[in-house]
């Protein structure tokens, strides 16, 4: 059989649309230590990027120049991670025997993957025989090294984690909150899925009040006492709200301040996502190193902004910023609120999606009326009038953000022919 080099580099800059729906089906991989050795910068770049990569945050990963020889000398004097990646651009024969010389410094526990630049059966065949766990052929992507890593070292077996959803105000005073609320009410309600909703605004948080609930202990407790934290005190921790819906409740008080380290929240998000497949993050309006953080390890960000100069702005820098944090995820999705106010000059949502690059997944009217009534009762708008077209807008973010469905365009003329119906139903 022909032996085939490929010494084509991997570009390890831009991310496809495939390769992001790829990702986005990866589970996070456990707190792990990898080492690289590369011999090609076409190997080295993407195997950093991967490192990068949110699904990687936990593992730490440390790439070295240099082949198996390099590696050799290496572990004759350091102890072998949990996975070591190889790069090599030597014949199979020789490929083999470097195999065998570095067995004799590793831990039996430790996993090899070797990136090989030779397309041969019989070599894969023989380097899984002798105990390798897999064997890839370059040029390679980011995605590849996530993938192969997490077919590693994530049992495909283990319970499901489930998706998180962060929603964030561009300004204060959007109503990022009350959709959030309200979408995750939906969730469950619609689909009879399981949503934990976790109200990250410890002083000021308003689901205690949107739910209708007074809870003894909530998110706090949570917070405090990390080392606490597994399903079962979980579950003492949450209010139910409705028959699949549950509440990590703020505190809302200022009996002390809430300065919190960026990891502050991870063990409780880590805990929820095992505990239901939907978990609603309600992020204050704030840019701190815990805030950033969860927002990097959210499956979906969703923007909330209300059609003004200063929302657009602050619209812009986050999600250029959040795409920059997060290059191997989509978008953040962008819901503009409170749209059509009386007398108010405001931006057109074309106008205001066009330098942001998106397409709205929703444009919610301003209909005061039906949110202070749902406000001040403490229930969900579906509650208060099932068949508002907000509600059923609502409905729509809900089956979207769950993936059963796509954003549809709307016609120009659609908010238009929202308000007026709006107006109809008044009289």
């Amino acid at each position: 059989m022909t032996n085939l080099a490929y010494d084509t580099p991997a570009d390890g800059g831009d991310v496809s649309q495939q390769d992001i729906a790829a990702m986005q089906a990866l589970r996070p991989v456990p707190r792990i230590s990898i080492q690289a050795f590369c011999e090609t910068e076409g190997v080295a770049s993407p195997v950093k990027l991967a490192g990068e990569d949110r699904r990687m945050a936990k593992a730490h990963l440390k790439v070295h120049m240099g082949g198996i020889a390099t590696a050799i000398e290496f572990y004759q004097s350091a102890p072998t991670p949990n996975l070591i990646l190889l790069e090599s651009r030597s014949e199979p024969k020789q490929l083999l025997e470097q195999l065998g010389q570095l067995s004799e410094y590793c831990d039996p526990t430790s996993k090899v993957v070797v990136i090989g630049h030779y397309n041969d059966v019989g070599l894969y065949r023989e380097l899984i025989r002798s105990g390798i766990s897999e064997y890839v052929i370059a040029p390679v992507s980011m995605t590849d090294i996530v993938s192969v890593v997490s077919s590693i070292f994530v049992d495909p077996e283990a319970e499901p984690i489930g998706r998180s959803i962060a929603f964030i105000g561009a300004k204060g005073g959007v109503g990022s909150s009350t959709i959030a609320h309200n979408v995750a009410w939906a969730m469950s309600t619609l689909f009879k899925s399981e949503v934990v909703v976790a109200d990250l605004d410890l002083a000021f948080g308003t689901a205690n009040i949107n739910f209708d609930q007074d809870p003894v202990q909530g998110i706090a407790e949570a917070v405090f006492s990390p080392e606490r934290v597994d399903e079962v005190y979980l579950d003492r921790l949450l209010a139910q709200c409705a028959e699949h819906l549950s509440l990590l409740a703020a505190p809302s008080t200022l009996e002390r301040v809430y300065d919190f380290d960026p990891d502050a929240f991870s063990q409780l998000i880590d805990t929820a996502q095992r505990s239901a497949p939907l978990l609603v993050l309600d992020i204050p309006h704030v840019w701190t190193g815990w805030a950033k953080s969860t927002l990097i390890k959210a499956d979906e960000i969703v923007i909330t902004a209300t059609p003004e100069l200063a929302n657009l702005r602050n619209t812009k820098n986050m999600m250029d910023m959040l795409k920059r944090l997060r290059p191997n995820d989509p978008p953040p999705r962008l819901i503009i609120n409170q749209a059509g106010v009386p007398k108010r000059p405001e931006i057109g949502s074309s106008d205001f999606a066009e330098p942001l690059g998106i397409t709205p997944m929703a444009v919610i009217p301003f209909e005061p009326l039906l949110f202070g009534n749902a406000a001040n009762n403490g229930r969900m708008l579906g509650e208060m009038d099932a068949k508002s077209p907000i509600v059923g807008l609502v409905n729509e973010i809900a089956h979207v953000l769950t993936g059963r469905s796509e954003i549809k365009a709307k016609k120009k003329a659609g908010l238009g022919m929202l308000l007026g119906k709006l107006s109809r139903n008044k009289k």
